[in-house]
């Protein structure tokens, strides 16, 4: 019982840490744009046609 004692100002705590996180994300625009790093990992013919005037870069 005396446990409880502890747990609960430290879930309390850890908590708001991450709804304080959150509400930093919501606010620093992190939510913003879903959908386009989903759709330019899709579609690379732009980054194809701004390197072709280039040769091909070799690996070791």
């Amino acid at each position: 019982m005396s446990g409880l004692l502890y747990l609960i100002p430290i879930a309390l705590f850890l908590g708001l840490v991450g709804l304080g996180a959150f509400m930093w994300a919501m606010r620093s625009g992190q939510f913003d744009d879903l959908d386009g790093a989903a759709e330019r990992i899709l579609h690379d013919e732009e980054d194809d046609e701004d390197h072709a005037d280039e040769p091909p870069s070799k690996t070791p």
